[in-house]
């Protein structure tokens, strides 16, 4: 079984299925909200609703531009991403990670990074040759990009490399991509530390804090026992230990008052008692 398949069938086997989510909740048959740490991997961080990436995904499949013919939305999806990582791009689309990344790889060996929104490591996107990029598009979790400086490709160009070209996807796919991105772009100047510290006092038990990110101070052998220990009290934390979990934006305090009043003890908390 998964990581994911184990933390979805134990989340149906509380609380039923989930019928409905909206920015960073869960809302289950048995009518239970669930306040959603794991968003997707990331995917979801500007909230499950989808925004205005949902609406303009709609409005261009009204026109029923859901093809593989040439629109502008190609073009507007490379601009957003040249904006994001403030500086001129070209752009290839892939439908799975390991396609992305090989790409950029093949076109940038030493220098490829993985995209992270609020930049933990502190890289510098702009000179970056190659940046994978997975969109802040909940419902498009297969989707990938890898974003290379136009100097990078015309190099591997002329020493004579095949590059990949990428996949084509729907002008309303690509619309809803580029949308996501301008969001993201928004939420990057709108969220920061003080939308973050505010939760570390219910938190800091149990991870380490770098920006909106949470990395387990749990030992790994006992993450499965705490995961379900965090279902039981109403959240839902990333089901892999090497990704982390993300501070549920917008959510009261109050949603982790049963973590507080339930503690896990673990290992360490052992030693200390």
């Amino acid at each position: 079984m998964s990581q994911i398949d184990f933390l979805t069938s134990e989340i149906t086997l509380r609380y039923g299925s989930v019928q409905r989510a909206r920015k960073c909740f869960l809302y289950t048959r048995s009518g239970v909200r669930l306040t959603d740490l794991y968003q997707e991997g990331g995917r979801a961080v500007l909230g499950w609703g989808g925004g205005s990436a949902f609406t303009r995904f709609k409005n261009i499949m009204n026109r029923g531009l859901t093809g593989s013919f040439d629109t502008a939305y190609e073009e507007e999806t490379v601009r957003a991403v040249s904006s994001l990582l403030a500086s001129p791009r070209r752009v290839f689309i892939f439908t799975s990670r390991q396609a992305a990344l090989r790409a950029a790889v093949s076109l940038a060996p030493a220098d490829t990074s993985f995209w992270q929104p609020w930049n933990p490591a502190g890289t510098d996107w702009s000179t970056t040759a190659a940046v994978v990029i997975a969109p802040p598009l909940s419902w498009a979790q297969s989707l990938y990009i890898a974003a290379v400086s136009p100097e990078t490709v015309e190099a591997a160009h002329a020493a004579g490399k095949q590059t990949a070209e990428g996949e084509r996807i729907p002008a309303a796919l690509n619309a809803a991509v580029a949308r996501s991105i301008y969001d993201m772009i928004a939420a990057l100047q709108e969220r920061s530390e003080k939308d973050w510290f505010l939760y570390d006092k219910f938190l800091t038990d149990y991870w380490i804090r770098k920006g909106p990110y949470l990395f387990p101070k749990i030992p790994e052998n006992e993450y499965p026992n705490f995961i379900l220990h965090c279902l039981d009290c109403g959240i839902v934390i990333s089901p892999d230990y090497n990704t982390p979990s993300i501070i549920p934006y917008g959510a009261d305090i109050g949603v982790f008052t049963k973590l507080k009043a339930k503690p896990f003890c673990y290992e360490q908390c052992r030693k200390e008692e």
